[in-house]
């Protein structure tokens, strides 16, 4: 057709009615909705639009103060001066057989920035084709990652030489490590192991990550090369985190009820756990995959119900360590769980506990008569119901007795006491109800202690929020949150490492004027988040603390120029120093 030929009428009408171009599309099919009448339906299947995108462009069209359909757009650029500029060298370096990052890279170098994208199409448009895979030696040298060995306590080099550490702290738990045997600790859980990695290497390496409150496995990647962390495992290096990933899969929850019933034979751990009165409670681990089996449970810090694994946790409350956990319990089993522990504790310690505290949520009240028929006293709440609140609605005033806590520091001293005699499953208990502690409605306690002051009973539960800061430290600290997995099983062994290590860390805490109640975490900061030299020599190994705020108290503690063998290392003598 002729330049200057009119179109047909033909032409002209499939002109507007099958546009060429998307802003006469969107034009057109705007006017056949506002002007024609047609439903937003119809013309978006007429003009090849969802109902749902033409409403949104009549949604713009109608807030869109000048609409413009028919302006000619600005042309963009034509020519690229920074690729320009650099065309000349990019082609001359890949004439050399640089990839296109180390163009890139030597690009910056001449002053002339360009992405690898833009040297890709430089070459592309020069007619360069890709370069063939080369060999290792056959690229430049330039830095990369370290490849580093794999773990394996057979190439543990105990040669003479000097490093620095970020671990430094990691070896005031040596001794701590060394009382709990982990070798027979391994045996008696009957944890895998290899040539390459015994039992007991893997058992120290997980320890040391959690006393260290490395949140996650795949975290332990940056402290690969760390030689510090390789020794006080008693390794070449750190295992990776596949091997740390995967080492709980084959572990089942009798073997780690083996494992705390071995941890509970060893004599630095009879010290720290008395066994008079146990702090008790649940502890919802959140899990936000999408794993079927995985159950909804209560999660207080979200306050709501969501996939999490459900953990059970027991205090001592004198050592505040946790002596005890299980976290494959699935729904229906959670009362019968604190008679499980009961059980535990028998066969671990050959006695039943003295005293459990727990809330009333914990357990049935059918347990309660087991656990008295056992000769266990107990303390406990029991739930707020509308029989109970108008029960104490009728009390007269002249039933309470006013009674004073011998908690100097507590804001409410004062509460006012009624004491009674229930029957709950056919057996008698004694049941306060205390007002002005601070609560709306009063507090019932149920327990079947007969001869504990009602002083003693009010005070020794409020201690139970020992377990709940316990908790909140091991949820910020070990990290208790961060161990989603939808089995179980790997959670419940990562659940009792986290046991093991806070028996550590009281133990050491112990040894540290002021740090007796101290959490995890605040003995970490202040104590053992320290770098240090080692020095090893033939006899053995020598670690200078440096320099810390509270050093002194390391130093007060005894821990230093204390010679100590330790049996991974060859029976090489270690020596804690300052700097």
């Amino acid at each position: 057709m002729h330049i200057n030929e009119p179109k047909t009428i033909s032409e002209c009408r499939d002109f507007f009615l099958a546009p060429a171009t998307s802003r006469q599309r969107q034009y057109e099919a705007m006017r056949a909705y506002f002007v024609n009448g047609k439903t937003a339906a119809d013309a978006a299947r007429n003009f090849g639009y969802t109902q749902g995108t033409l409403e949104v462009m009549i949604h713009k069209f109608r807030r869109e103060p000048s609409p413009e359909f028919f302006v000619t757009p600005r042309p963009g650029p034509r020519s690229q001066p920074k690729k320009d500029a650099a065309r000349m060298a990019i082609c001359e370096l890949r004439k050399q057989n640089h990839s296109i990052y180390e163009i890139s890279d030597a690009l910056k170098d001449q002053g002339y920035p360009l992405s690898p994208t833009a040297v890709r199409e430089v070459l592309k448009e020069e007619g360069f084709a890709s370069l063939p895979r080369r060999l290792d030696e056959d690229i430049p040298h330039r830095p990369r990652p370290i490849k580093m060995p794999c773990a394996d306590a057979r190439l543990l080099s105990l040669a003479p030489r000097t490093f620095d550490t970020v671990f430094g702290g990691l070896f005031l738990f040596v001794a701590g490590l060394i009382s709990l045997d982990l070798h027979a600790l391994a045996v008696a859980g009957k944890l895998p192991g290899s040539q390459m990695i015994p039992a007991e290497h893997a058992l120290r390496a997980m320890l040391c990550l959690k006393l260290w409150s490395i949140e996650r496995r795949s975290h332990v990647m940056p402290h690969a090369a760390d030689e510090g962390l390789a020794l006080m495992a008693g390794l070449n290096c750190i295992p990776k985190r596949s091997f740390l990933s995967e080492y709980s899969s084959p572990v089942g929850h009798s073997q780690i009820v083996n494992l705390l019933a071995a941890y509970h034979e060893q004599s630095d751990v009879g010290a720290l756990f008395k066994g008079g009165s146990f702090n008790l409670d649940f502890h919802s681990i959140p899990y936000f995959g999408e794993h079927s089996s995985v159950e909804k449970s209560w999660v207080a810090m979200r306050s709501r119900r969501q996939k999490s694994v459900l953990a059970f946790l027991a205090q001592d409350s004198s050592g505040r360590a946790f002596c005890y956990s299980n976290a494959v319990i699935r729904k229906g089993e959670e009362a019968g769980e604190i008679l499980q522990f009961i059980d535990f504790w028998k066969r671990a310690r050959g006695t039943y506990p003295g005293h459990l505290v727990f809330d009333c949520k914990l357990t049935v009240q059918k347990n309660l008569a087991a656990i008295d028929d056992m000769g266990i006293h107990f303390i406990t709440l029991r739930p707020r119901n509308p029989r109970l609140n108008a029960e104490n609605a009728q009390l007269p005033s002249s039933a309470w007795r006013k009674i004073e806590l011998d908690v100097p520091t507590r804001k409410y001293r004062f509460p006012k006491v009624f004491e009674q005699t229930v029957l709950i499953a056919n057996r008698e208990f004694r049941q306060l109800f205390i007002k002005d502690l601070g609560h709306d409605d009063p507090t019932v306690l149920l327990s079947n202690d007969g001869t504990a002051t009602i002083k003693a009973l009010i005070t020794r539960y409020a201690q139970r929020m020992l377990i709940e800061n316990a908790l909140s430290d091991s949820v910020r600290f070990f990290h208790m949150n961060a161990l989603s997995s939808a089995v179980g099983m790997k959670v419940d062994f990562d659940v009792a490492l986290m046991v093991i290590a806070s028996g550590l860390y009281r133990s050491l805490a112990a040894k540290l004027r002021g740090y007796r109640d101290a959490q995890a975490r605040t003995i970490f900061k202040d104590i053992v988040d320290i770098p240090a030299t080692v020095t090893l020599t033939n006899d053995d190994v020598t670690v200078k603390l440096h320099r810390l705020a509270h050093l002194p108290i390391i130093v007060e503690s005894g821990l230093l120029d204390t010679p100590t063998k330790v049996p991974w290392w060859g029976n090489r003598t270690l020596l804690l120093k300052a700097w």
